[in-house]
Parts: C-alpha cells; sequence; structure tokens
C-alpha cells in the first residue's frame, strides 16, 4: 500500500515553482533517494511531503493511516542546534513528543523506546552525555533516534550526511540501511551523494525542478539520466558535493 502518493504536485519556494510535474508513489518498506543538484527543488518537495507546503497545485495523499505529525523527519542541522545545551537521551527522547499527545509528561513507553533506538544506533552509552559535546557522527545519531522515536512508518531525512567525514558518513548510510531493513520503515532521503544513493536505495527521484526519473535504483543506473548524473562525477573524479548549497 502506498503510503505517499503525489498526483501531478508542484510546489513553490519564495513564490516561484521549484518543483512540477511530479507523479510517484511511496510504499511500505521502500527507500527512496531523492538527488538533484542544488536548487532542484529537492528540500522545497522535502516541506511539501511533510504538509509544511500545501501544492501550488495537485495533490499529496497519505495512505495506510500515516499522519504528518506521524512521520520521524531529521532536517539539516544549523549551527545554534549543534550547541544545543541537552543530554543525548533528552535529545531522543523529545522525539516522543507526538506519541504524548494531551499527556504532560512521558511514559515508561516513550523511555523504553527512546532507549531501544539509541541502541538501535549504537549511542545508548553516550545517553548521559551533553549533546554539543558529541562529534558531528555522533549528533547525528542521537537525531535519527529522535527521528525513530516519532514513526513506526517513515523517516524524511534532509542531506543527513552533509558536514560528516568519510568515515562517519558510511556509518552513517549503513545506519539508515538497517533501520530499513530490519523495521520495514520506509526510508525518502535526500542526499547529493550519487554513489551511495545508487548502492543503498531501492528506489530513486532524480529532479531538475521536474522528474528526470523516478523508479528502481537498477533502472535508474542504466537511464539517461542516471549515467549521466554518474558519469560526470567519474570524469570529474570528484564526489558529488555534500551539502553547503542553498535551500531548494
Amino acid at each position: 500500500m502506498a503510503l505517499i502518493t503525489c498526483e501531478d504536485a508542484s510546489f513553490a519556494y519564495e513564490g516561484i515553482t521549484a518543483v512540477s510535474g511530479l507523479n510517484l508513489e511511496v510504499r511500505g518498506g521502500e527507500y527512496l533517494c531523492i538527488v538533484g543538484e542544488n536548487g532542484s527543488g529537492k528540500s522545497t518537495l522535502i516541506k511539501g511531503l511533510l504538509g509544511l507546503k500545501k501544492p501550488q497545485s495537485g495533490s499529496v495523499l497519505l495512505g495506510d493511516g500515516l499522519k504528518t505529525n506521524e512521520i520521524g523527519y531529521l532536517p539539516q542541522q544549523t549551527a545554534a542546534q549543534k550547541d544545543f545545551p541537552a543530554s543525548a537521551y533528552e535529545v531522543a527522547l523529545s522525539g516522543r513528543l507526538s506519541a504524548c499527545g494531551l499527556r504532560p509528561f512521558y511514559s515508561k513507553a516513550d523511555k523504553a523506546a527512546t532507549d531501544e533506538n539509541l541502541a538501535r544506533l549504537g549511542v545508548k552509552d553516550l545517553r548521559g552525555r551533553c549533546y554539543r559535546e558529541l562529534s558531528g557522527g555522533q549528533q547525528q545519531r542521537v537525531l535519527l533516534a529522535r527521528a525513530l522515536g516519532a514513526t513506526r512508518k517513515m523517516l524524511l531525512l534532509d542531506e543527513p550526511v552533509a558536514g560528516l567525514d568519510p568515515v562517519a558518513t558510511q556509518d552513517l548510510y549503513r545506519a539508515i540501511e538497517k533501520i530499513n531493513r530490519e523495521t520495514g520503515i520506509t526510508i525518502l532521503m535526500v542526499s547529493h551523494d550519487i554513489r551511495s544513493a545508487v548502492k543503498y536505495a531501492s528506489h530513486i527521484l532524480h529532479l531538475k525542478n521536474t522528474p528526470l526519473f523516478f523508479g528502481k535504483t537498477a533502472d535508474y543506473v542504466k537511464s539517461g539520466a542516471g549515467t549521466g548524473f554518474l558519469g560526470e562525477f567519474a570524469a570529474s573524479g570528484n564526489r558529488p558535493p555534500q551539502g553547503g548549497g542553498r535551500h531548494d
């Protein structure tokens, strides 16, 4: 069953159409990576899928009982957020806020789920450490545990490896793939890292303000969009850019 369906959807950024002509279905258990150059509409699309932006035209439909506040979201971090003065456990536990409803406190189930998620991400031993004292990779794992606390069905990740060193980057990619494989939680991830996208994702959406490709990864690497995008970086000998561009 489709968790998200876009029907000829378009979204605007600062009054200018950033994404148009989007038709796709994302089903339970899939791992969709959204790729494209800076300014191609990726982050605008994420906001649209979260319900933070209404479509200019077309529609975005949620299925299988999914609600927007039940999507685990990991946004790009700001410098202020990296310096947040709370423990790793407190940061991860805050992901359970949507599950609290009208309760003014966290339940035993909330706390147990938080410990489980920290353990799943390999950072339970850091639960008492101050968040701002952690390395970039450790912070991202704590934030991923936080996002997991908010969902049972879908994670939306916006450039989760931006600013991380190569070792931490691959560690986090493996952790995300493990979550998808072991829990069946659907992953939607924005990334500039096309090589890792085709390594881990089951499906690819390649945007250049309109979809250049949407489908299975195996088909993408043989498509004109895929061979062109992959070949561009292979020919230059460079890695695709890791964030740092403007939001789109």
